[in-house]
């Protein structure tokens, strides 16, 4: 899986837009984005805040320059492989990813000053369902829905109050002992017999949810071309 920018320590030097970013991105890893401003920035890099404004004009641009990072991390759907087996390599790269920065999520698509990092990724996704032959409103449609579903799978993974196994079943032990079982039947079935039996995760969904969506565009594609050889 490719990664452009590492974590490492930053050492004093001459600056660059590339230390700049590096930063930036170590920066918002640990604190968030609502803990990376110009200030904290320069404080990380051992300069002055006003340093910062000869490589990059202010947040907005280094924000600009961090979705494009992350873009680049995600692998484009491989040319190589059917197109429903070259998505899939893709949703889950763009998973691992996010799962690394989640305070990037929100902010995908957010951008309107797309870099070439942005740009090339969504070329090689458009160009993966054009080769499966979707119409291109269903290539719309197909790419608003399968990144509307990773990107919630991943805010709904990183918003989760545990992760492991085992401290999934603590957390799930503790909501489900203070339930009545009476007037809510149904949770504390689905939590007793199925979140807490061994080897339970909630990340086995994101692998169902996606074959759920492949096939759907699939049928909807081959609706659509063979409406199309009737007309």
């Amino acid at each position: 899986m490719k990664q452009t920018v590492s974590s490492q320590p930053h050492r004093r030097g001459s600056l660059s837009r590339e230390r700049v970013l590096a930063a930036a991105l170590d920066l918002a890893d640990r604190e968030g984005v609502e803990g990376l401003t110009i200030r904290a920035l320069a404080v990380e890099l051992s300069v002055k805040p006003m340093s910062l404004y000869h490589h990059v004009a202010g947040k907005e641009a280094i924000l600009d320059g961090l979705v494009g990072q992350v873009f680049s991390e995600i692998d484009p759907p491989p040319v190589d492989l059917p197109w429903q087996d070259a998505i899939r390599v893709r949703c889950r790269s763009a998973r691992a990813v996010l799962a690394r920065h989640p305070w990037a999520t929100p902010l995908l698509e957010s951008r309107t000053t797309p870099g070439e990092e942005i740009l090339a990724h969504h070329e090689a996704v458009l160009a993966c369902l054009r080769r499966g032959r979707l119409s291109l409103p269903l290539t719309a449609h197909a790419y608003a829905v399968i990144d509307s579903f990773v990107y919630g799978f991943a805010l709904q993974e990183a918003s989760l109050p545990a992760h492991g196994e085992a401290e999934i079943a603590d957390v799930a032990e503790q909501i489900v002992g203070a339930m009545d079982a009476d007037a809510y039947p149904h949770l504390v079935e689905l939590t007793r017999e199925h979140v807490l039996r061994p080897g339970y995760s909630f990340g086995s969904s994101f692998e169902v949810g996606l074959d759920l969506l492949l096939d759907g565009l699939t049928a909807l594609a081959e609706q659509e071309r063979r409406q199309t050889d009737v007309a």
